[in-house]
């Protein structure tokens, strides 16, 4: 490795993201980490042919994969098989393996929105003026319908998933580089989700993040915890984002995008040397 570490850095600037800028926020974020590293951008459909040449990869505002999932396997296939380092890394449990997770979560007890994939697992959810059906698979509400509970014995089970739609206050999302919580940041109308406003986090509400952030093992990674403020008051994890998390840089101060940065380049640095 080189004195100053070679980094490949995966986005689709051009990804019409509603609400959100993945190339602003990607050029802006680059500008700081070439402070410390040599760095190179590159479309998520050529990160498999040009790897080689550096010393990771480190993916960002890719896009929701589900438009090009073949190259998106191969990519990780050669990576895997070539002992590239991948940041994050390829092992996460979150959205990066598909929506199992909330499965799992669910039946292990965990303070998620209430989730099953089979007809027979309905009568487990609680009962709700609607139900979300989503692809397992599926990223960025690609493929989310809404239906009454009579419609749901019409679906094509195997690989959909269903929940009660909550009649939520509001979202909320936190960001985690490795396991340090960096900033937090919340939707106050539930119908405009990217309208985001700088949220400033309970002890309880950490403790809620933590353990998705905990429950994922990842050592090194940039990950978003989204979660809603169901009508009693507790938060519900809604995705554990550890693929390609948009990080809503623009939505936060100046010195806290800085401290970001600082914090995302300190962590490359640790898992480049281990």
């Amino acid at each position: 490795m080189s004195a100053r570490p070679r980094l490949l850095y995966v986005t689709d600037l051009a990804y019409p993201a509603r609400g959100r800028r993945y190339g602003d926020e990607d050029v802006d974020l680059t500008a700081r980490l070439r402070r410390s590293f040599d760095l190179a951008l590159c479309h998520p459909l050529d990160a498999a042919a040009l790897m080689d040449g550096f010393d990771a990869v480190v993916v960002r505002n890719s896009g929701p994969v589900l438009g090009y999932q073949r190259e998106y396997e191969a990519f990780r296939e050669r990576a895997r098989a070539r002992g590239t380092r991948v940041y994050n890394p390829l092992h996460g449990r979150g959205d990066m393996a598909g929506k199992q997770y909330l499965l799992d979560l669910t039946a292990a007890g965990h303070p998620v929105i209430p989730t099953v994939d089979r007809p027979e697992d309905l009568h487990r959810l609680p009962e709700a003026a609607e139900y979300a059906a989503k692809p397992k698979a599926g990223a960025d509400s690609i493929g989310l319908r809404f239906l009454s509970y009579e419609e749901l014995a019409g679906l094509t089970y195997g690989e959909v998933l269903v929940q009660p739609r909550v009649d939520f206050r509001y979202e909320v999302s936190f960001y985690f580089v490795d396991d340090l919580f960096q900033y937090a940041l919340y939707a106050p109308d539930p119908e405009r989700r990217w309208v985001l406003e700088p949220y400033e986090p309970t002890a309880d509400d950490l403790a809620f993040a933590r353990r998705f952030i905990d429950w994922n093992t990842l050592d090194h990674g940039i990950q978003r915890v989204d979660a809603c403020r169901a009508p009693d008051g507790e938060l519900l994890l809604v995705e554990l984002e550890d693929l390609n998390p948009y990080l809503s840089l623009d939505r936060v101060p100046e010195p806290v995008r800085e401290r970001f940065a600082d914090t995302l380049a300190d962590s490359l640095r640790r898992f480049l040397a281990a």
